[in-house]
This record gives structure tokens, sequence and C-alpha cells, in this order.
């Protein structure tokens, strides 16, 4: 056999390995992870549900998800140990690393675009809204009495629309 006919072979075990060995190393880091759980921690469950730990045993972890319920999971249904800061940010809405208002994005726009001068702008705006917008639709009192009869054509307006058949050739 040639090294080419081999090559596809030798690739995909190559790929294969890579791919094993990274599973493992992610899984190597979330035993490492559950192993630090302390009572006091903050955790998410795999299902999504957040808690603090009371106990943890060897293949159990016991959590309160709020006053008077206490839960019992396996040690594997544990997805992620939380911060302290990051488990009340979650849970309680509680910010800690605030550094300034004035690093606070607003929720619209609004603020960007205001000047100063809010009174003259208020008043602006109120003249603008009393003003008729004119939509280019004309009511029937506006369009002026059509005297000449239905049937005559008029020279002015578009030309009549047909199916395609012209007598020209």
């Amino acid at each position: 056999m040639s090294l080419l006919t081999l090559l596809p072979f030798i690739v995909l075990i190559g790929a294969m390995f890579l791919m094993t060995r990274s599973a493992k190393k992610k899984q190597q880091q979330a035993v490492e992870m559950r192993n630090q759980m302390q009572p006091g921690s903050g955790v998410r469950t795999i299902g999504g549900m957040y808690a603090t730990v009371k106990e943890v045993n060897e293949d159990t972890v016991l959590v309160d998800a709020g006053p008077g319920v206490e839960l019992l999971f396996a040690k594997n249904a544990i997805g992620a140990v939380l911060t302290d800061d990051e488990y009340n940010r979650i849970v309680h809405g509680v910010e800690h690393d605030l550094k300034s208002d004035a690093d606070i994005v607003p929720d619209d726009a609004s603020s960007l675009t205001e000047t100063g001068d809010s009174a003259a702008d208020s008043a602006a705006d109120a003249d603008a809204d009393d003003k008729a917008v004119d939509l280019g639709k004309k009511d029937a009192a506006d369009e002026p009495a059509d005297d000449a009869p239905a049937g005559e054509a008029k020279t002015d307006e578009e030309p009549k629309k047909t199916d395609g058949d012209s007598g020209a050739k």
C-alpha cells in the first residue's frame, strides 16, 4: 500500500484522537468544578435552576432553592458553580461592579438626541402637530365637478389599457 492511500485513514484517526482528548479535558474540568462546591455556594443545575448549596455528599448535593424548599441532586446534575457576585446578580438582581453612572448605556436613543432647550423643542413639536399633513389624497369635495358625459373619454387622462391585442402590425 502506498502512503497516499493510508493518508485519509491517518487523518481520520488523528481527528478522533483530538476530539476525545478535548472531551476528556472538559469532563475533567467539570469534575474539578463539582468537587470545589462548598455549602453556601451558588449553583446552576443542568435544568437551569439556581440554588444555594446546603450540603455536599459523595454523590449527591442538597440545595436550597427557596424558603423551605430543599432539593437533593446528583453531583452530575450541577451544571456550574457560580461566584457570589454572579449568583447575586442573576438571582437577586444585585449589581456590585458598576464603575460609574457615565458608563451606563441608555435604554432608548431619546436621551442621546435631547438638547438643553426642552421648552423650545416642545413648542416646536406642538406647532408641527397642529398642521395638517398632505398625503396626496384628495377628498371628493376638493375635486372639480365632471361636466363631460360619462361616455366621452378625456384626452388629458391616461390612455385606456388593453389586453395586448392591437390592430397595428
